[in-house]
């Protein structure tokens, strides 16, 4: 597999181990009916200030394997972003670019190894955290769109490539008219790539629907005859004989012809009036069902003997599906298409009600959306936003109601945001972390989220769920020292929490009743001797401290005194301080 080279690559495909472990400081809660308290909100609602490559480690702990969706929308590496680089590798070439702002094209003839360098230990954190099934969305445009494609399928692996969205960000007007008369070629679109972790193509949920002119090959009308039997003609004479309201406003549109007291209507007529006239929308919607186009019949076995005729549908079934059949003058079998399978509400920018078809990956028309982006959740800011819409489709396609979604290029918050459209949409209960490095993680991040909350809880649609709540966390102290010892300066609490994840992967609930006891998964006991100002021992004396019964003991402390034999024959595990506690 093509594999990719930059200055500074041997140093950071490992970086991510280096990543020293913080613990996430606590800073407040916030919930629709108190707004901001003390006490964490429980919710599994997160928004982190800090570093996101620190933010990531302290994630895995709890997460690793857990998340379901990914959405990010790293720097472009445009020059005109001032984004810098400022991971501590240590490498005299990478020490040299930390605190610079990263240039432009021709400028800057180190700026694509910058932001590979900075990408590269993100991604491999993100990969860690996605589950076996989980997607990961990232915007980009052609500036790194060729490089990331290349990274990506070096760390997540050419089978979980799943598909490059093509979506229409911008218009050609303004400047870009102007441009382009010039000769150049415009640029109106990004690109959002797309991989699955275990490469299972399926991701959609839920459809996608664009909306779509009228079809000229639904020309035919079916006129019931019973239940699966129907007279078949063409639409325009269906129109003509029994629909004379539809007839009249097709002739005052000039669409329609009369002629010494006969009407004629053509195909492409029918399709623009269906453009121009929402009462003839309305007539085609009414009648969907009805109206139908020619198609070939793919297979068909188990089809030859039908007593079939021209003129005449005959509704099969076959294999829990129906089928709408008949013959041709050539005495072929042929089917018919309905209509109605095609009228949907379009995920468009005004969810549009009609003919619609399935979208693919070419995503059209968000630039419609741009000229409302700053007023999505009357949150200003002066960074690139990706419209709420985009982001609402891309998880409402590939999202079940109870998924865990992680944005570590938070911004603005929009991804928060639309995790709360969609939980109101469906009461799920899909539950959103977000990570922002900038100052304004709190002042406009959180304080976005506080808005769409408070707005949804004055219409009375937060549910009872934790839609409604999240907690804010800042980026605390390094777990281990330069040593590799637990940090004394660390809260016991917050270790103990740590260890706990570690081994069980499930939340941690500080055990009030008995010293040194962490918890019991299954039939595992967990316990952890720890003294900040004093060496810990597991001997007969400690075995005194152990008040709860399971088929297996695992026991941290710092030296152990206990026979081999007896550990054995008692289930007990013992594991060193610091030494056998796990790094991730």
């Amino acid at each position: 597999m093509p594999t990719l080279n930059w200055i500074g690559k041997d140093k950071v495909t490992s970086h991510h181990q280096d990543v020293p472990y913080r613990v996430l400081e606590h800073k407040y809660g916030f919930t629709a009916k108190k707004g901001e308290q003390t006490e964490p909100t429980q919710s599994g609602n997160k928004i982190i200030h800090g570093d996101n490559l620190e933010a990531l480690k302290s994630l895995l702990p709890e997460y690793e394997g857990r998340v379901n969706a990914i959405y990010i929308d790293p720097p472009y590496n445009t020059g005109n972003e001032g984004w810098q680089y400022n991971d501590n590798v240590n490498h005299p070439k990478i020490k040299k670019w930390l605190g610079e702002t990263v240039g432009q094209e021709g400028d800057d003839l180190t700026r694509h190894d910058k932001w590979l360098c900075m990408m590269y230990p993100r991604l491999m954190l993100l990969n860690k955290l996605l589950s076996t099934e989980g997607i990961i969305f990232i915007s980009i445009d052609d500036n790194e769109q060729a490089n990331l494609k290349i990274i990506m399928d070096e760390i997540f692996g050419r089978k979980s490539f799943i598909t490059t969205l093509h979506v229409e960000m911008s218009s050609v007007q303004g400047q870009k008219v102007k441009f382009a008369k010039q000769g150049n070629i415009v640029k109106n679109g990004e690109y959002i790539l797309v991989y699955r972790k275990n490469g299972n193509k399926a991701i959609a949920k839920n459809i996608l629907y664009n909306k779509q002119d009228y079809d000229t090959h639904y020309s035919l009308f079916l006129e019931q005859i019973n239940d699966d039997t129907f007279k078949e003609i063409t639409l325009s004479k269906h129109i003509i004989e029994n629909e004379k309201d539809v007839l009249q406003h097709l002739l005052n549109l000039k669409l329609a012809n009369e002629k010494k007291g006969k009407y004629t209507l053509s195909n492409k007529n029918i399709a623009k009036a269906y453009s121009v006239s929402e009462e003839f929308r309305e007539f085609v919607h009414k009648n969907a069902e009805f109206i139908v186009a020619d198609d070939k019949v793919s297979s068909l076995s188990g089809l030859e003997n039908l007593e079939l005729e021209q003129g005449i549908v005959k509704k099969i079934h076959k294999s829990s599906r129906s089928y709408l059949l008949t013959k041709n003058s050539n005495d072929n079998i042929r089917q018919r298409l309905i209509l109605g399978e095609k009228v949907n509400n379009a995920n468009d920018f005004n969810t549009t009600y009609g003919l619609t078809t399935i979208r693919g990956d070419w995503w059209s028309g968000y630039y419609k959306d741009m000229g409302n982006v700053a007023k999505e959740a009357n949150t200003k800011f002066d960074n690139a936003k990706k419209p709420k819409r985009l982001i609402r489709d891309l998880l409402y396609m590939s999202t079940s109601s109870n998924d865990i979604i992680l944005d570590s290029f938070a911004g603005s918050g929009t991804t928060a945001h639309s995790v709360i459209d969609l939980n109101i949409e469906d009461n799920g209960k899909r539950q959103y972390i977000l990570i922002e490095l900038e100052e304004y993680a709190n002042k406009i991040t959180a304080e976005r989220v506080k808005r769409v909350i408070d707005g949804y809880n004055k219409s009375e649609q937060i549910t009872g769920n934790d839609n409604g709540k999240f907690d804010f966390y800042e980026l605390g102290l390094p777990l281990f020292d330069d040593s590799q010892n637990l940090n004394e300066q660390v809260e016991v609490e917050k270790i103990r929490e740590y260890i706990w994840f570690s081994e069980t992967r499930t939340p941690f609930v500080e055990q009030k009743e008995a010293n040194y006891f962490l918890g019991k998964k299954e039939e595992s006991i967990y316990y952890f001797i720890y003294e900040k100002d004093q060496l810990t021992t597991l001997d007969f004396d400690a075995l005194e401290l152990i008040k709860f019964k399971g088929e297996q003991y695992v026991i941290y402390a710092d030296n152990c005194l206990l026979p081999k034999e007896f550990m054995a024959k008692n289930n007990i595990i013992f594991k060193k301080i610091p030494r056998d506690i796990t790094r991730f």
